[in-house]
């Protein structure tokens, strides 16, 4: 500091922006640029073709599928993810039997933060290919346990069938991320005062009026943050989809999502000025999802003294 203040925090700050700019900005830059080329990925040789690759986007039936699919998890994901995980936390931290003016957590809250947060220990591969076995028609759990308990007609080709292989894919989504969001609920639950709760049991506010008026507002923040990962995780599934699905992205393009349309446009079809418009545009549904999930979902924070 004796040399002065500013050369202090140049110093101490520049070479941190110097590596995200080499390693964060550059990159993206780089891919913007390359949308605008036909570059094939191997070819010393790019054509600036301007905006040509997005406007074949707007005419890309697979594109459009995508864009639908991600969209339609866009809403689910998020929204059900969310639901569970408060659910979930709720039961474990005030499940319990009531005391005269409190609620009570269930005995063996601990173990099952445990067993719900053990999906978060696999990797996503592990994951799909756990549930693709599942799924299997002839020798999956799910027909099994149908088949076992004489529902045979409720047995289906999961992964197999348009209306049904894309939310067959959510559900997937859906659990293995609950158990990650119901323990970041519980640790957030169980910092609220208890004579706040209490004060709400006095009033004669029943669980779920507990829960949706009290709870819920407290934890907001934390709300507000699940879904706005969890929007991007559902903007993305590119690993569940490649792995589980018929195809991958089948059948009939039910569970084609934009990761997937990328990676294949650029790996299998050597169009790399194409798969980077794929990508630009996906950055910028994923920028404005998060401003407009933020801004939407923004109000007065609720604070206790």
């Amino acid at each position: 500091m004796r040399h002065g203040k500013y050369r202090f925090l140049a110093g101490a700050i520049l070479p941190g922006l110097l590596l995200y700019a080499v390693f964060v900005l550059s990159p993206y830059a780089q891919a913007f640029y390359l949308s605008l080329t036909d570059w094939t990925g191997v070819s010393g040789q790019v054509t600036f073709v301007g905006l040509e690759n997005y406007q074949r986007l707007l005419d890309d039936r697979s594109f459009l599928a995508a864009l639908r699919n991600n969209g339609l998890m866009l809403l689910v994901v998020p929204l059900a993810t969310i639901a569970l995980g408060l659910l979930l936390a709720a039961l474990v931290n005030f499940g319990g039997r009531r005391g005269s003016t409190m609620l009570a957590g269930i005995r063996g809250a601990e173990f099952y933060k445990i067993a719900y947060f053990f999906p978060q220990l696999l990797s996503l591969p592990i994951v799909a290919m756990l549930w693709q076995f599942v799924y299997h028609p002839n020798e999956g759990l799910l027909n099994g346990f149908l088949r076992a308990v004489g529902l045979d007609a409720l047995a289906r080709a999961w992964l197999g069938e348009p209306g049904l292989a894309l939310w067959a894919v959510m559900a997937v989504l859906v659990w293995s991320s609950v158990g990650f969001y119901m323990v970041l609920f519980s640790a957030a639950m169980e910092s609220i005062p208890r004579d706040v709760l209490e004060a709400a049991v006095l009033d004669g506010a029943g669980r779920l009026a507990t829960l949706r008026r009290v709870i819920v507002p407290l934890l907001w923040d934390n709300v507000q943050v699940a879904f706005v990962y969890l929007g991007v995780l559902a903007l993305d599934g590119f690993a569940i989809v490649q792995i589980m699905t018929v195809g991958p992205g089948g059948p009939d393009n039910a569970t084609e999502v934009i990761g997937l349309g990328l990676y294949r446009s650029a790996f299998t079809y050597g169009k790399f000025g194409y798969a980077a418009a794929m990508g630009v545009a996906l950055f910028f549904l994923t920028l404005a999802f998060a401003a407009i999930a933020l801004r939407a979902s923004r109000r007065e924070r609720v604070e206790l003294s």
